[in-house]
């Protein structure tokens, strides 16, 4: 028995876009979907029922942060995430990887893993794939990612291939290390840089593993869009057709429709409820920073083309008032508007799919916005 399931149900006829559904223990995911992030057990200030009223069917948590606080024998205790946050639905676990190289100080690679120091105590710890994969299995997440190591951008070449070498060995280290195999679905990772051979490489390699789906990662993490979208294009046709690709990291309403046009079927970022504390909301017109003057007075809502909560209750001037006055409510109401409305998109972007009007719809979409098309191959 298989923790997951991945039905292809449609293809699109002028892209690699695909319209697919998801089956794990505790959700159908349809997608191309959009997957909030709760970092540390929590998409912030949104609690589980309002997600639910969004419409979210898979979040993703962060193994790095819960294995540090409050610590995954805690959270097993509970009887895992799902129990410990109140969440009915799907959940993603990442590997921790990613968080390792980028927040903590003093780290040292070795074969066995990474010797790390904590961002909270200072403490040394390590993480290898046996370590990763055990935390994981006892948080207890539908999807799991095999430990992996995202290089830097730039970073040359030779330092790229030896470093997706030792991610595809860890890669086979956390399939075997990993112990509820009919509970938990283990994702691969691909890395490889900006260097197409190196993807191609690492594809073929954790294809031969026959997992349950593979992820897209390293991209998104400072190179020009446009390199992003040609590496993404090159990589996806070597992953297999009947499995969720995941593109790691990647959120903003552009990516989603570059990345879905691409073959890309899973998303996550943490970008709709970082911009929302700051006072910054998405709407169909392109960004509207709403701590600005200029709406102290309006009472429209956020977005006149959004159906959420927010916008049938609450006015631009309110939700001003409440982001200057510093009201932990205002965050939380640009926070529900920035989820809902990638998670609807997401929605937009199925039935476009669906009726074969993606491209048409994309490029409504970002005249609107105010984007520029993209000029990379699809």
């Amino acid at each position: 028995m298989s923790a997951s399931s991945f039905q292809l149900l449609k293809t699109s006829r002028d892209s690699m876009a695909r319209r697919g559904r998801l089956k794990l223990p505790h959700a159908v995911v349809e997608t191309p979907v959009f997957m909030p992030v709760g970092t540390q057990a929590t998409v912030k200030t949104l609690s589980p029922e309002e997600l639910q009223d969004i419409g979210a069917p898979i979040i993703l948590s962060n193994t790095y942060h819960l294995h540090l606080r409050p610590g995954e024998d805690i959270v097993a205790e509970e009887g895992g995430l799902h129990q410990f946050m109140n969440w009915p639905r799907g959940i993603l676990t990442d590997s921790g990887g990613f968080q390792v190289f980028s927040l903590s100080s003093l780290r040292k690679i070795s074969e066995e893993g990474v010797e790390f120091r904590s961002h909270l105590s200072g403490e040394k710890r390590f993480l290898g794939p046996e370590d990763s994969i055990r935390v994981q299995n006892a948080l207890g997440a539908d999807i799991i990612m095999a430990f992996d190591e995202c290089p830097p951008y730039p970073a040359d070449d030779e330092y790229v291939r030896r470093s997706l070498e030792r991610t595809t060995r860890w890669a086979r280290r956390s399939l075997s290390a990993h112990r509820r195999v009919e509970e938990q679905a283990l994702f691969g990772i691909v890395q490889g840089g900006m260097n197409k051979e190196l993807r191609r490489q690492a594809a073929a390699e954790l294809t031969e593993l026959d997992l349950p789906g593979y992820a897209v990662g390293g991209l998104s993490v400072g190179e020009p869009k446009s390199l992003m979208y040609e590496i993404l294009a090159y990589t996806t046709p070597f992953l297999p057709t009947d499995k969720p690709r995941y593109l790691m990291g990647v959120g903003s309403p552009d990516d989603l429709f570059e990345g879905v046009l691409r073959g890309v079927d899973m998303f996550d970022c943490v970008l709709p409820t970082r911009i929302a504390r700051n006072g910054t909301v998405f709407t169909r017109r392109g960004k509207l920073v709403i701590r600005n003057a200029a709406y102290a007075r309006d009472h429209e809502p956020l977005d006149k083309a959004c159906s959420c909560y927010v916008c049938r209750h609450y006015s631009r001037a309110y939700i001003r008032h409440l982001i200057k006055a510093e009201e932990t409510f205002g965050i939380r109401l640009t926070s529900y508007h920035n989820v809902y409305f990638l998670v609807n998109l997401m929605h937009q972007i199925r039935a476009a799919i669906e009726s074969d009007s993606l491209i048409a719809f994309k490029n409504e979409f970002f005249r609107e916005y105010g984007f520029i098309t993209a000029d990379a191959d699809v």
